[in-house]
């Protein structure tokens, strides 16, 4: 006897996320141990591995690479058998068919794929790589090693791995094609329905001397370091957008044809760069947190990202996102909003500029650590009036951060 067993997606997903089918890593028909890595959902946020829930052959697949894939939806069947009862004789012996996790032939030693369980997709990323399943932190179930473990590995590598078959570059003037990674063509379907079918966007720009965040993260960069934790700008950012938001509330909600819905958290997305695309992991509650605590937050969330080790959990529930483009160098850009939030700020390059002052009642050209910022709304949820005030807020507890109540680390942002 046999009993059919569905094979759905997870119900968990952060909203406004465009999901699809990245790969199956089991063919039609081929055996599946439960718990098995058996197909990837990708995001614009994140790769998802989905797990066999029963031990069986894989008999149906409803959902192919590339196809969209909501919460629940249902992507396949797995024919589960029944155990069968011993037998005498030779054929009670069980022999196990080679599987698509058994050890092959590689650079790698052969116990130490076993000892990992490599999934395929993870076994050709470490093959064509030449990487020691070893040296990679497994965030999995049971400590195994995923997709984005070994691609989080090989993007921090000081140098790439020497590869098994050298490639040898194209003649010159040759083109060449990448293929798209399913991270990379979701991200491009969420920009796409957020710009022109979802939100009309426009964008305020402002700019902030940054002399005070600088002098006061100066005075208190070793006390912070010697608690294990890095003060950088963007928790500066971070505590002044709470401020700037407990101000405009209303930049801190979500659209809805009957009405425009005020969010009660600052849960804030801070965008972060990984290999292959972005993803926007959330400091939670962010107006309930010290300045020491936001940057712990960042700090953690960061070397998450960094190491493939990011949880559904921490991609959820955002409510509003900040995007420091200017660590890459850029000075002003006009980022798309993350749907369904209402609003993203943009922060540029900090760069030395010259500027005019009244000083002692007469204008003085004096040099000043400058960055513009940006914020771009939903106009169907904003008006220029709202932007603009919550940019003049955010600028204010930037220039004015030594004369706010920021200076013990351990102080909690006002409520």
């Amino acid at each position: 006897m046999s009993k059919r067993i569905e094979v759905r997606a997870p119900e968990s997903s952060q909203e406004g996320t465009e999901s699809m089918v990245g790969e199956w890593l089991k063919q039609l028909g081929e055996r599946v141990e439960e718990h098995e890595p058996l197909l990837e959902i990708s995001t614009d946020k994140v790769n998802l591995e989905v797990s066999a829930p029963a031990s069986g052959r894989l008999s149906e697949i409803l959902k192919q690479a590339g196809d969209p894939v909501g919460p629940g939806d249902l992507l396949g069947w797995i024919e589960a058998e029944a155990a069968e009862k011993p037998s005498t004789g030779a054929a009670a012996s069980p022999v196990r068919k080679p599987s698509a996790e058994a050890p092959v032939q590689s650079p790698l030693q052969a116990g130490a794929v076993m000892k990992h369980r490599l999934s395929p997709a993870v076994r050709r990323l470490i093959q064509q790589h030449g990487l020691d399943p070893s040296r990679i932190t497994g965030s999995g179930r049971g400590g195994r090693i995923t997709f984005q473990d070994a691609e989080a590995y090989l993007g921090s590598r000081q140098a790439p791995a020497a590869s098994p078959v050298p490639q040898p570059a194209p003649p010159p003037g040759e083109t060449r094609r990448v293929a798209h990674t399913p991270m990379r063509r979701s991200i491009a379907a969420h920009m796409v329905e957020s710009l022109l079918h979802t939100a009309p966007h426009v964008t305020a720009f402002f700019e902030a001397d940054l002399s005070a965040v600088l002098a006061h993260r100066q005075a208190h960069r070793r006390e912070f370091e010697q608690e294990g934790v890095r003060l950088t700008l963007t928790a500066y950012f971070v505590s002044a957008a709470v401020r700037a938001l407990q101000a405009v509330p209303e930049v801190n909600s979500r659209w809805h044809d009957d009405y425009l819905e005020l969010l009660p958290d600052f849960n804030i997305e801070v965008a972060a760069a990984v290999q292959g695309g972005l993803v926007v992991p959330v400091v939670r509650r962010a107006q309930g947190l010290s300045l020491f605590e936001t940057a712990s937050q960042i700090q953690q969330l960061t070397e998450k990202a960094r190491s493939g080790k990011l949880q559904n959990e921490d991609l959820q529930e955002g409510t509003f996102t900040i995007t420091n483009h200017g660590v890459s160098g850029s000075l002003i850009a006009t980022p798309i909003i993350h749907q369904p939030q209402s609003a993203i700020l943009g922060i540029g390059k900090l760069q030395k500029r010259v500027v005019v002052e009244e000083l002692r009642g007469a204008d003085a050209i004096v040099i000043r650590p400058m960055a513009y910022i940006t914020l771009t709304i939903d106009h169907r949820a904003l008006d220029g009036y709202q932007a603009n005030t919550f940019l003049s807020k955010f600028v204010e507890e930037l220039e004015g951060w030594s004369v706010q109540n920021h200076h013990s680390s351990r102080t909690r942002s006002r409520a």
